[in-house]
């Protein structure tokens, strides 16, 4: 940062000791800054202000209600006040200078964030984990053409202007951004997301402690939060397609609504070459994914330029092939072809996935395996720390030639 006076405001609903993904992100990119400029967080998580230690950026805690995912009306009220207080607080935080991050959770964050950041005349930069209302379409929370949806399109418009950069995790986003009048290129900066295991092929170990029960040769795995986007569905179905095949055997874990559908499907048919476990935790994540020859990543319809799966990099991190359900467009689709890392699925089609399935277990390819840990090099946390460093200073010198002018 040039100005000793400007600061990076970090602004995101989730925040350690918040366990999401999205909360471990921004807390990397918070800490890694701070090394360079004085950072302060505006979270959403309860006692995120008390686990900060003193090297870490400052932390002030937004008040926050978080009641569960599947209390729609809810979970919108409250997502409507956190927009409403972290808009007064950045309104009470914000100075000309100062650079502010964020992203999209909840989904009417970022129309706050742009308004008080112009207000202030601080730079803006959101972070696209996930296109609203593309991403609400996408789960069939949202019809294409309702009023809502409308709305949200005609609000985006104003927002995208406003900002200053807008950070893209998969190269899939960039189309969709550009239909937006005003949304340009130069605006727009690709840092895709890390890996947070070492790279490396992790042999196939009989004795893992998630395999040892396992009867099937062919282990195929599912793991992580399994929301309105995902289609746990289409796994089970597979899965009782197969369930003849003694060789294959699925070991599905995770949260959220999809898992708690999974629970109920198996409850009722009680498949034999099904074993469901409860979300892992981070100290045991490796030992489960390499519990397994092949995993899964389930998307419904639509899924190119809307989400990008973060569990993809680990997977390819310890040399797991990738069996993912999605358009052949959509940005893991498109590693996953390039590189021959695994195969792609048509959304909706079981059958499809289930002859995958039945061919990844009968062509297991050692060099598959190092190609995937080779293509993880590209998620990189050093890499992605550096583009946001870099993004942040070049907004921040932007700031002090524009404000030299001014005072010209």
């Amino acid at each position: 940062m040039t100005q000793k006076s400007a600061k990076v405001v970090v602004v995101s609903q989730h925040y350690p000791p918040d366990p999401s993904t999205t909360a471990a992100i921004m807390a990397s990119i918070s800490r890694r800054v701070a090394q360079e400029a004085d950072v302060l967080v505006l979270s959403g998580t309860a006692g995120s202000a008390a686990a900060a230690s003193a090297d870490k950026p400052d932390v002030v805690e937004v008040r926050n209600w978080m009641p569960g995912k599947a209390a729609l009306l809810k979970r919108a009220l409250a997502e409507l006040l956190f927009t409403a207080r972290t808009f007064i607080a950045l309104l009470m935080k914000l100075r000309r200078g100062d650079v502010t991050l964020t992203v999209p959770a909840p989904f009417m964050l970022p129309y706050a964030f742009a308004a008080a950041a112009k207000l202030k005349g601080a730079k803006s930069v959101l972070i696209m984990h996930d296109l609203y209302p593309d991403v609400l379409i996408m789960a069939g929370l949202l019809k294409p053409h309702s009023l809502l949806a409308k709305a949200i399109h005609a609000l985006n418009a104003p927002m995208f202007r406003a900002l200053d950069a807008i950070v893209i995790i998969g190269r899939d986003t960039e189309k969709l951004l550009l239909r937006y009048g005003g949304v340009s290129r130069d605006r727009i900066r690709f840092i895709p997301n890390w890996t947070t295991l070492a790279r490396g092929v992790r042999a196939i170990d009989p004795d893992n402690p998630y395999r040892r029960s396992l009867s099937g040769r062919f282990v195929v795995g599912l793991s992580g939060n399994l929301g309105f986007t995902h289609d746990p569905v289409i796994v089970f179905e597979a899965a009782r397609r197969l369930q003849g095949d003694k060789d294959i055997h699925f070991l599905l874990s995770g949260w959220g609504v999809g898992f708690d559908q999974l629970k109920a499907m198996q409850a009722e048919a009680g498949l034999v070459n099904v074993t469901l476990v409860d979300r892992v935790e981070d100290d045991q994540l490796e030992t489960f994914l390499s519990a397994a020859d092949a995993w899964i990543i389930p998307y419904r319809r639509n899924v190119a330029g809307v989400s990008v799966p973060s569990r993809f990099y680990n997977l390819l991190a310890i040399g797991r092939p990738v069996i993912l359900v999605s358009e052949p467009d959509a940005e893991a689709a498109l590693t996953v072809t390039e590189h021959d890392v695994g195969w792609v699925v048509e959304p909706g089609n079981a059958d499809e996935l289930a002859k995958a399935i039945s061919g990844a277990a009968n062509s297991v390819d050692p060099q598959r395996a190092e190609r995937a840990t080779e293509v993880s090099k590209r998620f990189d946390f050093a890499a992605a720390m550096a583009g946001y460093c870099e993004l942040i200073r070049e907004l921040a010198q932007k700031e002090s030639i524009e404000a030299r002018k001014m005072h010209g």
